[in-house]
């Protein structure tokens, strides 16, 4: 277990939701910066209660009641974390939206979760997000609300305007109605179906989680904690923010990866806790690290693809983190399932995702369902308070995915030492890792599918030296149809996420079936020696993509 050096948060017992858990630590650290945004604006913790009461009568005045769903499709900002609690306060669970979709991605998620409001922003990027939902239908979403910007929906003070008359009566009935067991969130993570579904948790699965995965790596007062990660992802919500702040450190929200800027926020900003995946990094040791004041890096959790010894130890001796962790879980575990501890050598964090935390069951099993021995492969299953309620509105995936034992399989397949440390060897479900988020054949076909000039469409995953793994595409077109690949590539980012984009793509006159009709993408994969990397044979962290 990791020291507690200047640990001991004195939150008082109160509900496990997050929002009085974030309202206890705002009494607890009144004075202490909550979040400091990138412009250097401050949230105080005795800010927080009144910010958050004033988003949630905003909500109950736009007529979101308990349960209800609001969607949040913007990038890391202090305004995306307190419209989430508001929300939450108001009873509502929250749809956190990849800033990477495309319209139709978008679109399906709002329509699939019910999303009465969407939060958003203007511009990001030079996109505009507004824009993108143009011709899509979505009979249940009321209003677009912008978080900034006042193009294409309606502008964020206009919205608390809305609220303004109400009495803080309302709000405490909404938090007096809340408990652990209600829904807080839905994270929607691509599957082998093809369409995204809705992984869902309460706020007593995250609260209890991450208090206790905040204790054992010592977060705390005094802790300033950088979040790369997007909020969209568990790791950057869960394991980011809300950790953070129910355990009284500083948030550092930051949009955009960008080495310098980065390595600049360290050493101006002090900060104590760095996680992100290894091209974070890799990123920061490449670029010029020696020029700024880093001593203040305390410690790091990573993981997704294979994880070098060498870099681990270079984030010790280069970088100064006094401690290096890796770890794995999915979305649909709220995020966490193993981690190493401060006691592994660089092998072991380097090698394995470390062990399972503390009332969280794994086990592997064979193709026929039983126990393999230690040190053989098998399917990881998980079971414990972690585990998802199920896929929303979706009872047929949730009894796919999890037994009636309480055994969610995940589709990855492992070995366990003796010391049970759980490594990812492989992944039985067909999914590729594009610079750290997990994509999926299933789903990008599915997308491709929507292109009029395609027929039948089979997607692989294929090594890229900067990206590890890229979609390659192999297209039948239709009868009478034609386009190029660039055509097809072209039409494709302008249809989904850039990560899914397929970076190749072959036109063929057909694909290879097997007798039942079923493409057989081994065949494509060997006639085009696209052996798939070493590196792809460990999933991300965690391991689905929302």
């Amino acid at each position: 277990m990791i020291a507690r050096r200047r640990r001991g948060s004195a939150v008082p017992d109160t509900k496990f939701t997050i929002p009085h858990r974030i309202m206890a630590a705002a009494s607890a650290h009144g004075d202490a910066v909550a979040i400091r945004g990138e412009d250097g604006a401050e949230v105080r913790y005795r800010d927080l209660e009144p910010l958050v009461r004033g988003v949630a009568k905003a909500f109950i005045a736009a007529g979101v009641a308990g349960g209800d769903r609001v969607a949040i499709w913007a990038p890391n900002a202090t305004g995306w974390i307190i419209a989430a609690i508001g929300a939450q306060a108001a009873g509502a669970a929250i749809v956190p939206l990849n800033t990477r979709l495309k319209g139709r991605e978008a679109g399906y998620i709002l329509r699939t979760s019910g999303a009465k409001l969407l939060l958003t922003v203007a511009d990001f990027l030079g996109t505009a997000y507004p824009q993108l939902l143009a011709g899509e239908y979505l009979p249940d979403l009321r209003d677009i609300v912008l978080l900034e910007g006042d193009e294409g929906g309606l502008p964020w003070q206009d919205f608390l305007d809305r609220g303004a008359a109400l009495s803080d009566d309302a709000v405490d009935a909404r938090m007096d109605a809340l408990d652990a067991d209600q829904v807080c969130d839905i994270l929607f993570t691509s599957g082998t179906t093809g369409n995204p579904k809705g992984a869902v948790t309460t706020h007593g699965q995250n609260v209890r989680l991450y208090l206790a995965y905040g204790e054992t790596l010592g977060y705390g007062p005094g802790d300033t904690f950088l979040i790369i990660n997007p909020f969209f992802h568990s790791f950057g919500y869960k394991a980011g923010w809300l950790v953070a702040l129910m355990r009284g450190a500083t948030v550092l929200p930051h949009a955009i990866f960008q080495t310098d800027k980065v390595l600049e926020r360290i050493e101006r900003e002090r900060v104590t806790l760095l996680p992100g995946p290894p091209t974070i990094f890799q990123s920061l040791l490449a670029g010029p690290y020696e020029r700024f004041d880093i001593s203040s890096l305390r410690v790091s959790i990573t993981g997704a693809a294979s994880v070098p010894v060498a870099l681990i130890e270079e984030m010790h001796e280069k970088l100064g983190i006094d401690v290096v962790l890796t770890a794995y879980g999915l979305t649909e575990t709220c995020g966490t399932v193993t981690m190493c501890s401060v006691g592994d050598d660089a092998a072991t964090v380097a090698n394995t995702a470390g062990r399972p935390l503390e009332g969280v069951e794994v086990k592997l099993i064979d193709a026929a369902g039983e126990v393999v021995a230690p040190g053989e492969a098998g399917e990881l299953l998980v079971r414990g308070p972690n585990v998802m309620q199920g896929y929303f509105n979706d009872p047929a995936a949730t009894a796919a995915a999890i037994d009636s034992d309480g055994w969610l399989r995940t589709g990855d397949i492992a070995v366990q030492d003796a010391r049970g440390n759980v490594k990812i060897t492989d992944r039985a479900k067909d999914i590729f890792i594009v610079g750290g988020f997990n994509a999926y054949p299933a789903e990008i076909e599915g997308l491709l599918a929507a292109n009029p000039a395609v027929m039948q469409s089979a997607v692989i995953g294929v090594p890229d030296e900067r990206l590890g793994e890229v979609a390659k595409a192999y297209i039948v077109l239709r009868p009478g149809a034609s386009a190029t690949p660039e055509e097809i590539i072209a039409w494709c980012r302008d249809n989904m996420a850039n990560y899914k984009v397929p970076r190749r793509v072959a036109i063929l006159d057909e694909l290879p079936m097997n007798a039942s009709g079923k493409v057989q993408k081994f065949l494509l994969r060997d006639a085009g020696e696209e052996k798939r990397p070493e590196s792809a044979k460990k999933p991300t962290y965690p391991s689905s993509s929302p």
